[in-house]
């Protein structure tokens, strides 16, 4: 949180735990020094907004706490009975739980309405997700402002239902769990394992290296809190309970035994899609916050549902019934059963809508892949736009990003392999669809606006410069790396520049790939309004309000752009 420039206080049982929790995050930050990401003199910035204490009475008039200490009921409950008498009525009470439930923990308080769980996934100050969980009091301010803070700082928060588990852990403990019990069953031995489920779920870490990393105690604990709130399915395996009881970590060395991959990708693919979809059927979250959790929390290449259209749904679901009919109280969902009726993949929503205050939010939703254009995003898109331009109570139409960027570009991915595969054609066909698109947001009657409230590059940054008005924060910027790959800007950004600042400033920006903060955007007059993430939607109002008017006004390039102007004149000679 310091890192993103919010004053933490840090609060400990005594003075030496205080001293010891100060050090942990100056060595943290020191890594970042060592790798090149921060400088000694932002090393020192960030620390300045650390404040700690060993005094409850330091939190008195925070926005929010965060608990993260021993996973224990009764602790945790002692903790935040002292906060609420120590807190001010406007304090949040967060809970960084991995496994037990809000509700039980907000029993505590006198607020339920303002207790949520905030779970961080290992380790916190690098990896992005927070699974975000209210309880069923909790108040929907108390929603908006935790997903509001979880953006303030960089996170990618996905909305969970309080549930055993939540939406990663539920099917990630027995991914551990079942890798532990094809040991005891003599399948395969553990680097063969390892391996395997690499290959399957295409991870850098397999199963047992990764407890080795994260700790064997937290998966038995975690497997045993599951057991009990849903089925002796997630009971821990009795090697597992062996090897905690031991104190002993597991030995990675041996061989590895390709023949053994696919009975062992196979169990393993089975437990975690059944899982998968039992929670989903349960409402605890949906398709896609599944997979968000596992690409942005646990480093998958694919989630769960991308995993599954990957095997094939009669596939994944045939090996969902095996391992029904092999193990008491594991899941036959129905939600897979009916896809793999219907013999059809699984299809994902990427386009978030919602409409406040007469203004319609359309959010890409792809935090993964940084929300990068591909030609489903470009369609969904599309038609959302089409819903809600028809709609007589919108007066405007903000178009923004989840997690950290704006939209990072088109998916090269994509364009690759139509190169690949001989199928130039759909890369035609998707740039054409991406011109029309953007074209429309550029003459739609009703105010089209570009929440630049983070990093945005080539099609992205060609998408904001379509809609009518650009509304930013300190966190936007603006990019045309295409250069660097050997193309160039091909959905009408070049020539919405050039209206914008002339044609040797446009030349300076695409040839050279230079970033444009927000700040640099505001001076040249590319944005309409450059305000904070807290008041984007006030901000996003008032500029509604004031309607249609000419983006393209002449207007005076600053001085300090001079010398870019003039290394990139045409010059033309008199024979021309």
């Amino acid at each position: 949180m310091a890192q993103e420039g919010l004053d933490v206080t840090l609060v400990d049982i005594n003075e030496e735990k205080v001293q010891r929790g100060i050090d942990i995050i100056r060595e943290t930050l020191q890594e970042g020094v060592d790798r090149g990401i921060f400088s000694d003199d932002q090393l020192t910035e960030i620390m300045n907004r650390v404040h700690a204490s060993s005094s409850y009475e330091a939190l008195k008039d925070a926005d929010l706490v965060v608990e993260a200490v021993f996973e224990d009921l009764n602790i945790k409950g002692s903790v935040f009975e002292k906060l609420d008498k120590v807190c001010e009525s406007k304090t949040i009470f967060a809970t960084n739980t991995s496994s037990l439930f809000v509700k039980d923990i907000a029993g505590y308080t006198s607020r339920p309405e303002k207790v949520i769980g905030m779970h961080y996934f290992y380790h916190p100050a690098k990896n992005r997700l927070v699974e975000v969980i209210p309880h069923e009091q909790t108040s929907e301010d108390t929603i908006k402002t935790t997903m509001l803070i979880g953006k303030l700082h960089n996170k990618t928060c996905i909305l969970v239902k309080d549930s055993p588990g939540f939406a990663v852990n539920r099917y990630f403990v027995p991914f551990l769990n079942e890798s532990v019990r094809l040991v005891e069953e003599g399948v395969a031995n553990i680097p063969t394992i390892d391996e395997a489920a690499k290959e399957a779920f295409e991870i850098g870490m397999g199963p047992f290296e990764l407890m080795n990393v994260t700790g064997l105690p937290i998966a038995e604990h975690s497997c045993s809190y599951l057991a009990k709130e849903i089925s002796e399915f997630y009971k821990p395996a009795p090697l597992l309970k062996e090897q905690v009881n031991k104190n002993d970590i597991w030995d990675l060395s041996g061989s590895v035994i390709e023949k053994d991959f696919p009975s062992i990708q196979k169990r393993l693919y089975a437990t975690v899609f059944g899982i998968a979809a039992a929670q989903v059927e349960e409402g605890v979250a949906s398709i896609e916050d599944t997979d968000i959790g596992a690409k942005v929390g646990l480093k998958w290449k694919l989630g769960p549902f991308e995993l599954i259209n990957k095997v094939g749904v009669r596939e994944a679901y045939k090996l969902v019934k095996e391992l029904n009919g092999s193990y008491p109280g594991f899941h036959n969902p129905a939600l897979l059963k009916e896809q793999a009726e219907k013999d059809q993949p699984f299809t994902f929503q990427f386009i978030k809508s919602e409409i406040k205050n007469g203004i319609a939010y359309l959010t890409i939703n792809r935090p993964e892949a940084m929300n990068a254009l591909n030609p489903v995003v470009v369609e969904q898109l599309e038609q959302e736009f089409d819903k809600v331009e028809k709609q007589a109570e919108v007066k405007g139409i903000a178009i923004q990003g989840s997690g950290k960027a704006f939209i990072a570009g088109a998916d090269i991915r994509f364009f690759i392999d139509c190169i690949e595969n001989n199928q130039i054609e759909k890369n035609v066909e998707f740039t054409r669809k991406g011109h029309s698109l953007l074209r429309r947001l550029e003459t739609s009657e009703k105010v089209t606006i570009a929440v630049l409230d983070g990093l945005s590059l080539g099609g992205g940054s060609e998408l904001a410069l379509a809609c009518q008005k650009i509304v930013a924060t300190s966190q936007g910027s603006m990019a045309f790396p295409e250069s660097g790959l050997g193309i160039y800007p091909g959905l009408g950004g070049m020539l919405r520049m050039n209206h914008h600042v002339g044609k040797e400033l446009t030349k300076y920006f695409v040839m050279t790939g230079k970033s444009i903060r927000a700040e640099d955007a505001e001076n040249l007059k590319i944005i309409a309004k450059l305000t904070n993430t807290e008041n984007l939607e006030e901000t996003i109002e008032t500029v509604v309000e004031k309607g249609q008017d000419d983006k393209y006004i002449r207007r005076e390039i600053p001085s300090s752009y001079d010398k870019y102007i003039q290394a990139f004149l045409m010059r033309m000679s008199k024979k021309c």
